[in-house]
């Protein structure tokens, strides 16, 4: 079975320079950061000291600015203007990342049909998380084929009604805000033969810087004008929630400082935030862990893939529910800041889900 794996590559250049190769860049900034030592760095990453700093000398010429802070006794820090480039990086894994792991996908069954004959596959639609991350981590280590494409919610259960996917991954918040929720859902689940297996429940809230020095406290703070917001674009289960909860508090939207500024990802929306070009977001708390900001929690939701019931009896469906009903599965959920999953693998019908 085929694997492919893209990532992103950037390069950069100032007036005339020739552009600069990132790659071996960020490599040794980030081992730098990690050890603080440039020997240590670079005996990690297998790069000679003399090749590490010449690497150095010629970035911080090309940029105009220092990427080091060393001294006696305090060993190697990054600059300011070291640590963006960083942040740059991971603003750039975190917004391609869903397109560049769709496109792996897609070509990983096209080789698959062309070489190997295969066609069966698990078509799995989902909004990008880390839960779902977590079970096609845990589908590629079993070696199923398995298609992904992640889409936003509401694209994903609209297309397992026309039969384009077998599993559509959607999120419903817990509450007040569930109905109105799964109402938007409804018109592409049929509650007579379609069923949900239950992945997790997670918390979504705000990221705000570390230490949140603008002192953000509620929704009623995204209106004040100190305040430059960065949302999830339209049509995301996240934008979906976020309006549901500005709607019932009377917030309008064009007073939000940012609103229509979109990224793709929770990681997109945190990563914006770390880089300091924005105050204020709104995601699941993982993200917010993971780039290292403050979250304040505001509401909890439930994630389901939505299935025809008549694939449960199906092999490959069966073995991606066995690993969801395993117990290493549910301990990986439950290592995700701000996951549970304590009804991980339930399977249930619309009406035992809802009411």
């Amino acid at each position: 079975m085929y694997k492919v794996h893209i990532k992103p590559h950037w390069e950069i250049a100032y007036d005339n320079e020739a552009a600069l190769d990132t790659a071996n860049l960020l490599t040794l900034l980030t081992a730098i950061q990690q050890s603080g030592s440039i020997a240590q760095a670079s005996q990690q990453i297998r790069y000679s000291y003399r090749h590490a700093w010449g690497l150095l000398r010629d970035a911080e010429r090309i940029f105009g600015n220092s990427l080091i802070d060393s001294g006696r006794g305090r060993g190697t820090t990054l600059t300011d203007f070291a640590n963006k480039l960083l942040w740059a990086d991971r603003l750039v894994a975190a917004r391609l990342s869903p397109t560049l792991d769709s496109l792996a996908s897609e070509l990983e069954i096209e080789l698959g049909k062309t070489v190997e004959g295969k066609s069966e596959t698990v078509r799995l639609n989902a909004s990008h998380g880390f839960a779902v991350a977590a079970l096609l981590g845990k589908i590629n280590e079993a070696r199923l084929p398995v298609e992904v494409r992640y889409r936003h919610s509401t694209d994903a259960v609209a297309a397992l009604s026309r039969q384009e996917c077998d599993l559509a991954g959607f999120h419903v918040p817990l509450g007040e805000f569930e109905k109105p929720a799964i109402a938007t859902y409804a018109k592409w689940l049929n509650k007579r033969s379609d069923c949900l297996i239950h992945l997790a429940v997670r918390a979504q809230g705000l990221f705000v810087e570390p230490g949140n020095p603008k002192n953000v406290q509620s929704l009623a703070d995204l209106t004040r004008p100190d305040l430059r917001f960065v949302n999830r674009e339209a049509g995301s289960g996240t934008r979906m929630l976020l309006e549901l909860m500005l709607s019932g508090q009377g917030i309008a939207h064009k007073k939000i400082n940012g609103f229509e500024n979109t990224e793709f990802t929770h990681s997109a929306v945190a990563a914006f935030i770390a880089s300091g070009m924005a105050d204020v977001g709104f995601g699941v708390q993982t993200a917010s862990q993971r780039f290292g900001l403050e979250f304040i929690p505001l509401v909890r939701e439930r994630y389901f893939f939505a299935l025809p019931a008549a694939s449960l009896h199906d092999p490959l469906i069966r073995a991606v529910i066995d690993i969801l009903q395993s117990e290493s599965f549910r301990t990986a959920v439950n290592g995700l800041a701000g996951y549970d999953a304590t009804d991980t693998g339930k399977i249930q019908t619309l009406k035992e889900a809802f009411g």
